[in-house]
């Protein structure tokens, strides 16, 4: 796969992921060299190899940006079916994990495009309007995130 030329292969895969799984995964480096990796359910790709995600829990990321902005977003399609259907034909049709490796750009408010897009994703759980206001009711941050690189995960023969 190409960074560039699939982006919109790789856009549709991490939207699978994050319906799947809920998440994605960011990895970070800390200042003492160990790495961290943060889960993220407000992964966002846009056009152009750039993407960006909401900064309210986290920790880490924001601390080890300070001193390192590389990152590298692990996106795995959890959907049991995908898995069952890979299993018996004993090939996956499409890659099971991507990891874009990228540099954090600056933390800053949110757009209004950006809040739409949360809004659009996270309105299934307005079922519980306590519990959704107590996540997502004060979303204001975003970092963005510029990717320069893709890899593939390889699972043995199955890819």
């Amino acid at each position: 796969m190409n960074l560039t030329d699939d982006w919109t292969k790789i856009r549709e895969h991490f939207n699978r992921s994050v319906r799947s799984s809920l998440h994605v995964s960011i990895c970070s480096v800390a200042k003492d060299g160990n790495p961290t990796v943060t889960p993220i359910g407000s992964l966002f790709l846009n056009k152009g190899q750039q993407g960006f995600y909401f900064e309210k829990y986290t920790s880490s990321l924001p601390m080890n940006s300070a001193h390192n902005k590389n990152v590298c977003v692990l996106g795995v399609n959890s959907n049991l079916w995908f898995w069952i259907r890979s299993l018996f034909k004993s090939k996956f049709s499409k890659p099971p994990a991507i990891k874009l490796y990228g540099i954090l750009g600056e933390r800053r408010e949110a757009t209004a495009i950006e809040l739409s897009r949360l809004k659009r994703r996270t309105r299934l759980f307005k079922i519980s309007k306590k519990g959704y206001d107590y996540l997502w009711g004060d979303m204001k941050y975003v970092r963005e995130i510029s990717f320069t690189k893709i890899e593939l995960v390889k699972l043995g023969n199955m890819t």
